[in-house]
């Protein structure tokens, strides 16, 4: 069996994510403050492609998520690069991280400040700062929103698409978080970017071809990290020619035999992709900054 790359193109772009992207332009104007939640695991592939167009230039703060789960010597790179193109970074895990509450709320205070200050130069009254809450979808955008306000005020769920619609919470007195759902982009043109997606849950996985995104988790793998192959499966190298004896020897590892000792390859499939995701192949990042 020979390896076929990308068999499937992945494109997943539901009504309701145009319509947010344009409610978000609509809105733009009231916002003092991004938060821009992207996954510490794949720091280019989980951006949203056009966040810039969208945001204009207002005031932004990159929460990457999850950072307990990702390869952080990778990861910490783009975190250097964020930061010289003028970003303020704050790294967490949202599940046991206490800092990151305070981190945010100390840096959304300090735009507060310098926007009132300005309001009452002009003889304005002070008001509240409203922060608008943007990412791909499953970044943990819901579970941010909760530590923020300190109770369940957004829905949580493992698949992507929970969330719906724009909505209005507040934290505090001094701070109004505008919640949005999940957004991708019309065409994924970036198939690598969009298999990493799909890999980590930003894509449901109904519309995904099993075998493909398994063979493309085995081929990351075997680029970045070829040791978690052997310690996981017993795999020395991954002959891409020939992908079957792979398959193969991580059926007869993990016990995926059907009657008479012929292999499963549906559950090696679902093997894979469930090891990623359980993070049983450790600590990952799937892009590296030479891609930007």
């Amino acid at each position: 069996m020979k390896m076929n790359e990308n068999k499937t193109n992945i494109n997943w772009y539901p009504g309701h994510m145009a319509k947010t992207k344009r409610e978000i332009k609509d809105m733009i104007n009231l916002i003092d403050i991004i938060y821009e939640v992207i996954d510490s695991r794949m720091p280019i592939s989980s951006k949203i492609v056009d966040i810039d167009e969208l945001i204009n230039d207002k005031p932004r703060i990159i929460i990457m998520t999850k950072y307990d789960l990702c390869d952080k010597k990778e990861t910490d790179k783009f975190v250097a690069h964020y930061e010289n193109l003028g970003h303020k970074v704050i790294c967490c895990d949202l599940m046991n991280n206490k800092n990151v509450v305070s981190k945010i709320l100390d840096e959304s205070n300090s735009v507060l400040k310098d926007m009132n200050a300005k309001r009452k130069a002009k003889g304005m009254k002070p008001r509240s700062i409203r922060a608008l809450v943007v990412g791909v979808p499953n970044v943990g955008k819901s579970t941010l929103i909760n530590r923020l306000v300190g109770k369940k005020a957004a829905t949580i769920g493992d698949k992507p698409g929970v969330t719906k619609s724009l909505s209005w919470i507040r934290i505090n007195k001094d701070i109004e978080l505008l919640d949005s759902p999940g957004i991708l982009w019309p065409k994924l043109e970036n198939q690598e970017h969009a298999y990493n997606l799909a890999a980590l849950s930003s894509i449901k996985e109904e519309i995904i071809d099993q075998e493909a995104l398994s063979l493309h988790i085995l081929k990351v793998m075997a680029k970045l990290y070829p040791e978690r192959l052997k310690e996981r499966y017993g795999i020395e190298k991954v002959d891409f020619d020939d992908i079957t004896a792979t398959l193969d020897a991580i059926a007869i590892k993990r016990g995926a035999l059907l009657k008479g000792g012929e292999k499963d390859y549906d559950k090696v499939y679902s093997i894979i992709i469930r090891d990623l995701k359980e993070n049983l192949l450790g600590n990952v990042t799937l892009d590296r900054l030479e891609e930007i």
